[in-house]
């Protein structure tokens, strides 16, 4: 910007070379997230759900006692209505089971949850896993 003879502001008509930098700089990074993104549409692999379930911690809360964990979608397909399924197991036996439900579990991603139990896991068999999903 400069100043003209009456004290007034004129702007230049020819833009600044870091004008034209930056703007073909910004043009090549959108270019180049386009072309990852459709180059990923049109050559990945759908695959279904696939779920695994890891035991984070057990802690007692309340009157009970609050088994967490991480569920894992290793797949490149979201699973909807994911239920996991709780058991406290004493020697081969179901002494408790409880249920959860996650809205989604995202492709490629983990979400985290735990199951409420009235027994204490302590000295038993804490077995969860994914039971079942739906296609979104």
């Amino acid at each position: 910007m400069t100043r003209s003879r009456q004290g007034r502001h004129r702007e230049r008509h020819d833009p600044h070379w870091i004008e034209w930098l930056t703007g073909l700089l910004s043009a090549l990074l959108i270019a180049g997230m386009l072309g990852r993104i459709g180059w990923e549409a049109f050559t990945r692999e759908a695959t279904p759900p696939d779920l695994s379930v890891t035991v984070l911690t057990t802690e007692r809360a309340g009157s009970g006692h609050r088994v967490a964990f991480d569920i894992a979608n290793s797949a490149t397909t979201t699973a909807a209505a994911v239920t996991v399924v709780g058991r406290l197991l004493e020697e081969g036996k179901v002494i408790e089971e409880n249920r959860v439900v996650f809205d989604y579990v995202a492709a490629e991603s983990k979400s985290r949850g735990a199951i409420l139990f009235s027994n204490d896991p302590a000295g038993r068999q804490v077995d969860i896993r994914a039971a079942g999903y739906t296609d979104p």
